[in-house]
């Protein structure tokens, strides 16, 4: 193992501020490196492919939070439903619903986080602020007691701007409010903000992100 993992990952965790959690990206990076983040304390890791995290998940450590934290299609929410712990991009009331219906037949409630598009890339997933404003206002998702909507995700766009980024961020924390107040006034598990990566992350947690997604700048650079 040429990257030394533990020495990363303890440079990004002595950033992070109180009440900011760390969710170690290991898509395309083998066992060993996540082995090497788990013993040194790392718990929470994110996958975004159902059939690399179905492998990892067999062979690694039982108490390890799994995050599903890329673009998820409904045929695949069966597979990752028996253990998945949350889901942090979802992007549509049907992959809500998907989601309900696989937890229910597991007998668990799986948390869940509503992605936004507010980056300025067509490339990227997600709701826009008024299509969450109109799922959340509709109100259907009040009957899916099998899942459980603990905030909201976003990615800022991949420039070098970083008064751009800023903005993004900060246009997520003041949505996060607005629903908040709200939708989720009197629900204390709404209260994630999943924003920040690598390149980004120390401006997220100033823009009142609790929750940052880092691989590159623990792992090193992927293996495909």
């Amino acid at each position: 193992m040429n990257v030394d993992v533990a020495a990363n990952l303890k440079k990004i965790t002595d950033t992070l501020p109180q009440g900011v959690r760390l969710v170690a990206v290991s898509k395309f990076h083998p066992d060993e490196y996540v082995e090497a983040a788990y013993n040194a304390g790392q718990r929470v890791f994110g996958e975004s492919h159902e059939q690399e995290l179905s492998k990892k998940q067999q062979t690694l450590p039982d108490d390890i939070e799994w995050h599903f934290i890329g673009h998820l299609q409904t045929n695949k929410v069966k597979y990752i439903a028996p253990y998945i712990s949350m889901i942090e991009a979802v992007d549509s009331l049907k992959l809500l619903k998907e989601i309900n219906k696989h937890a229910a037949k597991h007998d668990r409630v799986i948390k869940v986080l509503l992605e936004l598009h507010i980056a300025e890339e067509a490339t990227k997933y997600g709701l826009t602020l008024d299509a969450c404003r109109e799922l959340l206002e509709a109100g259907e998702w009040r009957e899916l007691h099998n899942v459980q909507i603990c905030g909201l995700m976003m990615m800022a766009s991949n420039v070098d701007d970083e008064d751009q980024i800023r903005r993004e961020f900060n246009t997520a924390a003041d949505f996060f409010d607005e629903v908040k107040a709200r939708y989720f006034a009197d629900d204390d598990a709404f209260c994630e903000r999943s924003w920040g990566m690598s390149d980004d992350y120390q401006i997220a947690v100033q823009c009142r992100s609790t929750m940052v997604r880092v691989g590159t700048a623990i792992f090193g650079p992927r293996v495909y």
